[in-house]
């Protein structure tokens, strides 16, 4: 089965990674599907999140990375995709997801499968980390050392 885990991961954090992890031991193929609003300025280009996925995932040999610039349901449709994994922290990202997975169940027939983070985990966000980054503070354990390195370089810039 051939499932995708789609999302900003502006940037990738160890949560992240944790989630990618457990999807790629129980299918046979995970993408890593950075999707993205041409209209969002993130602070790292798709292209630079993808490279860092890439770094953060090449241990497991099932997990590819790619983009996406539309709807996810095309992305699925066009590619084959058999479901999406999507990671929650707690049931508000329940109630931010399920909408989308309802919307993506109508348009397209693709299930979203949920994985509950790791609760070393559950309190870590892109976002709170490039907060905490920015103005110094240490998020080493929280993001990839090859990350944090990447954010500590964008914010002396």
């Amino acid at each position: 089965m051939h499932v995708v885990c789609p999302g900003s991961f502006d940037p990738i954090t160890n949560g992240h990674v944790d989630i990618i992890e457990r999807a790629a031991a129980q299918f046979d193929q995970v993408t890593v599907l950075v999707t993205f609003n041409p209209n969002k300025h993130g602070l790292f280009s798709v292209e630079e999140r993808c490279d860092l996925i890439r770094k953060a995932v090449e241990h497991l040999p099932n997990v590819d990375v790619d983009s996406w610039n539309k709807l996810l349901v095309d992305y699925t449709t066009e590619h084959q995709i058999s479901a999406l994994v999507k990671g929650l922290r707690s049931s508000l990202d329940y109630a931010y997801e399920l909408p989308m997975a309802q919307m993506n169940r109508s348009l397209s027939g693709i299930d979203t499968l949920f994985l509950l983070t790791t609760p070393k985990f559950g309190h870590i966000s892109s976002t709170l980390c490039k907060e905490v980054a920015r103005y110094g503070g240490d998020v080493s354990g929280l993001m990839p050392d090859h990350v944090i390195a990447a954010m500590q370089e964008k914010f002396s810039e």
